[in-house]
């Protein structure tokens, strides 16, 4: 086995996050107990997040291009090599659905790009989490096919179970040349955490407003029709319970039947719903406030992924822009997911040292 071990005694796993984002897979793989030495994105605007609140350098590339030597420099000597990442997941969001175009087939290409460099790179450990229908893509066969000699591990998971306060069922894999033990997260389960455990103790705010002492506790505005629509809003119920004269005439069609959860509020004592690049938006899902009159706020959607509260993602006193904050939120990775991928593949290192 190769040297360098942790304070667990287990032999210490350093990590790149390809994909980083704004760090939150790498802040969970941090608190789990992994070195992350660096995250890798073509997005600019995650350099400040992830490296203000990571003890991680961020190295603004694109993974196509990215070759097995560059994955090499960024590796201490010694421990355990793990290799991290979430592809972009567009091809399957209901933005770009209908849209079978390039850009899907260079969506999914990225997720290529991953299987190549964990075929060249040969880290010792590899992780990806994705949207689950990424397993009737012929991509995710040929991602397992690059993990020839691995031991994998592979599931939906549903991140509710696992201590995240939002129903987001997510494919988590799991990889691993030293072999199979402890390497899955089937029998892990988190305390059911709710919208109120994440967010009932936030400084009430109208819409439109912003918390003076938190740039990120901030509340889109709302015409004057959708603030009617939401105070005939009760948790937990759908636009069919408010009065005709307030309902789109898209919904009272019969296609609009299939998007009861739009212009919804949350419900205080269950999960929330998956949040999104849109969260922020009141007729985007069910993301009304469950007792104010306005949608969740950019901070209250990080807490429902987990974020730590002072999870810093401007500059201070920099403009707020919801469409880019509400994209870096929404695209991350669940931070507490992060942490229960790390913690067992600490506990899967330890039992071959």
């Amino acid at each position: 086995m190769k040297g360098m071990s942790n304070a667990t005694g287990a032999p210490q796993i350093t990590a790149v996050d390809l994909f980083c984002g704004a760090g939150g897979l790498t802040h969970g793989l941090l608190r789990g107990g992994i070195k992350v030495v660096a995250g890798v994105d073509i997005d600019p605007s995650c350099r400040f997040p992830f490296e203000a609140n990571n003890s991680a350098a961020f190295i603004e590339r694109d993974i196509a291009d990215l070759k097995a030597d560059d994955l090499e420099s960024f590796y201490e000597s010694g421990g355990l090599r793990l290799l991290a990442g979430c592809a972009p997941c567009q091809p399957f969001s209901s933005y770009s659905r209908c849209r079978r175009n390039r850009e899907y087939d260079t969506q999914w290409s990225l997720v290529s790009a991953y299987g190549r460099l964990v075929r060249r790179a040969k880290p010792d450990l590899v992780t990806m989490e994705n949207v689950p229908q990424l397993l009737d893509h012929r991509v995710f066969d040929e991602f397992l096919a690059s993990l020839t000699g691995y031991k994998k591990w592979w599931a939906i998971v549903e991140c509710s179970k696992l201590g995240v306060p939002q129903t987001r069922k997510r494919l988590v894999l799991l990889a691993s040349r030293l072999g199979d033990k402890y390497l899955s997260i089937d029998t892990i389960r988190g305390s059911p955490t709710t919208v109120r455990d994440a967010i009932a103790d936030m400084p009430r705010l109208n819409a439109g407003e912003c918390d003076p002492t938190d740039a990120l506790h901030c509340s889109s505005k709302l015409s004057d029709l959708n603030l009617r629509r939401i105070r005939h809003s009760a948790p937990g119920g759908t636009w069919r319970d408010w009065p005709p004269e307030l309902q789109a005439t898209c919904h009272q069609r019969h296609s609009g039947s299939t998007y009861p959860s739009v212009y919804g509020r949350m419900e205080w004592d269950s999960a929330g719903p998956t949040i999104t690049t849109q969260s922020f938006g009141y007729g985007n899902g069910r993301f009304g406030h469950p007792e104010q009159d306005r949608a969740i706020s950019l901070r209250e959607a990080a807490l429902l992924q987990t974020f730590p509260r002072d999870y810093k993602f401007a500059p201070q006193g920099s403009s707020i822009k919801f469409s880019k904050l509400g994209r870096l939120i929404g695209n991350a990775v669940p931070v507490r997911l992060g942490e229960v991928i790390a913690e067992r593949l600490v506990a899967h290192a330890r039992a071959y040292s």
